[in-house]
């Protein structure tokens, strides 16, 4: 959960865009809207192999 408490002087405005952020960088709109729609595991499964494609291989 995320939680933001007030700095000092600091405004709602300067808290709403710190808690945007902390949002932005724990992933959870792009959680909120790839779950907004129902996908078939087929969709996600080409989606998958299209993330792995884009990763270097690991050497060994």
């Amino acid at each position: 959960m995320i939680k933001v408490r007030a700095r000092g002087n600091e405004s709602v405005q300067q808290m709403l865009r710190r808690f945007k952020k902390m949002c932005e960088k724990e992933g959870l709109i792009r959680d909120i809207k790839r779950n907004s729609y129902y996908e078939k595991p087929s969709e996600q499964r080409r989606r998958r192999i299209r993330r792995n494609a884009k990763r270097p291989a690991m050497e060994r």
